[in-house]
């Protein structure tokens, strides 16, 4: 496949999948009854064995993770209400019961691919003339179940790239039990989901204008006893599955991005939180909120989602709603345009969309930005990250799908003032599989989910048949050459579209 003029720089950098990354998760052992029996079995135990099993136990984990017998409790909890008198069992025995019930997940061991970029929210203590960069990757482990994970790295001037040693220990972040949620906000979420209705008015009318997930579970509990019908409980269903939805996630304390990973945690994720594309929003106040755009997938249905976070403390997790809250691939720009937010999208799973909202978590205004249009892309077009601001337009770096299914990088060019307007695109793709890129467990496939702008180099990291991660970098003097004088040779038609009612 013929490529673009633009010089690539591949480096020699490559992640793969580490399978020495692990985090206890409840093993939850069949159903109930065999749970119970488990415990019996434990409890039974002379207290010189529990001693000696714990001991045994500690000296093979211990040094895998930051606080084993922290997950320990942790699961012991899960299991307590089986026990007879808990109270009368020493805390050994406890936390032997909590092993019984623990088990490591490889959070790596398949695949680590999709890879996006932004500037690290520490810039201290570097080299002058050197830029610390933080990288999301999407990680697959057992199961194909995806999470999030970190590493973090310097760029020079020279467009010189680095990344710093990740450490062996990883700690999934834990979920903030006394989350509040505003009425209003939820509110208008359950109109957006079609699902406010005399039965959920009913259950909101009993909250506060503030209010956390234990008082809506002693709530929803209350008015399915006065109201025992079906449609009251469907109304409770939802309320509570919106809350467990947008939840607050704590990072573990002196734990840096290469050590957490955000591992899934609502129904919505069940089965994986997929391809996160990482923004550093700078507000018009000149406060700074890293937001990260994600697919969230329960083995059935995939819908968008949006963490965010401004103190890398906590981490906020929202669901995206409005009629054009479709679709993977939702990139989000890295500020507002004449007062409001625009997203990069792909609504149909064919063409690229560009969105406009108020509110961050609410979308219902979009357009069509840009169709297949070269023979690389006819099958679709799509974002590969959020845009990036230069003096020539937002450069938008897209992926296109062409024959046997192979997907290459390019990019756009939008207009500085008016995005949905296209003012240049790339006539060949930028980045396409070589030979030794082509095979892996999606065969064919170069992709990233963001690159990232220093000096005049361009970092892009990108992910190889979803397998590996590799970075390159461009230089941006050539890059934005070629996208400025694109319509010169080749005029864009224009491929807008207005919003459905």
């Amino acid at each position: 496949m013929q490529t673009s003029p633009i010089q690539v720089h591949r480096t020699a950098i490559r992640f793969d999948a580490d399978d020495r990354r692990v985090i206890p998760r409840f093993f939850a052992v069949g159903g109930e009854d065999r749970q119970r029996r488990v415990v019996e079995r434990v409890l039974s135990m002379p207290e010189l064995d529990v001693r000696r099993d714990l001991q045994r136990v500690d000296e093979d984990f211990a040094h895998r993770h930051k606080d084993v017998h922290g997950y320990f409790r942790q699961h012991y909890a899960y299991v307590e209400r089986f026990i007879p008198h808990p109270n009368a069992i020493t805390d050994e025995r406890k936390l032997l019961i909590g092993a019984y019930f623990t088990m490591e997940y490889a959070i790596e061991s398949a695949a680590l691919f999709n890879p996006s970029i932004v500037p690290h929210y520490d810039q201290s203590q570097l080299q002058p003339g050197h830029l610390r960069f933080l990288m999301s990757l999407r990680a697959t482990g057992e199961g194909h179940v995806s999470s999030i994970v970190f590493r973090t790295g310097t760029v020079d001037m020279a467009g010189q790239v680095d990344f710093t040693p990740h450490s062996r220990l990883v700690a999934p972040m834990k979920q903030k039990v006394d989350r509040f949620f505003i009425k209003k906000l939820f509110l208008s979420k359950l109109i957006e989901m079609g699902a406010y209705t005399d039965e959920t008015r009913i259950i909101l009318d009993q909250l506060p204008e503030k209010f956390t997930y234990p008082q809506i579970d002693v709530v929803t509990r209350e008015v399915q006893q006065q109201h025992d019908r079906p449609t009251m409980q469907e109304a409770a269903d939802r309320v509570r599955w919106l809350a467990r939805s947008n939840y607050e996630l704590l990072i573990p304390h002196e734990s840096g991005p290469d050590q957490i990973v955000i591992f899934p945690t609502s129904e919505n994720e069940s089965r994986g939180i997929e391809d996160a594309r990482l923004t550093r929003f700078v507000d018009d106040d000149g406060s700074v909120t890293y937001y990260g755009t994600y697919t969230a997938y329960n083995g059935f249905d995939i819908l968008p989602q949006m963490f965010e976070t401004t103190d890398f403390d906590t981490v906020r997790v929202h669901t995206l709603n409005g009629r054009y809250v479709q679709n993977k691939g939702m990139a989000l720009f890295p500020r507002k345009l004449k007062g409001f937010y625009y997203m990069i999208s792909r609504l149909d799973g064919e063409n690229m969309f560009i969105m406009k909202s108020d509110n961050p978590y609410f979308w219902n205004q979009a357009e069509r930005l840009q169709a297949p249009m070269y023979p690389w892309e006819y099958i679709q077009i799509g974002n590969c990250g959020p845009p990036i601001e230069t003096e020539h337009g937002w450069l938008l770096l897209t992926h296109g799908v062409g024959p046997m299914r192979t997907y290459c990088i390019g990019a756009s060019l939008l207009d500085l003032e008016n995005p949905s307007r296209v003012i240049g695109h790339l006539e060949h793709p930028l980045i396409v599989p070589e030979e030794h890129e082509r095979d892996g467990y999606v065969p064919n496939v170069v992709y990233t989910c963001g690159a990232m702008r220093y000096n005049n180099h361009l970092v892009i990291p990108y992910a190889v048949s979803d397998s590996a991660t590799t970075c390159a970098t461009v230089n941006m003097t050539e890059l934005m050459d070629v996208l400025v004088n694109s319509t010169k040779s080749c005029p864009l038609p224009d491929r807008r579209m207005k919003s459905r009612k």
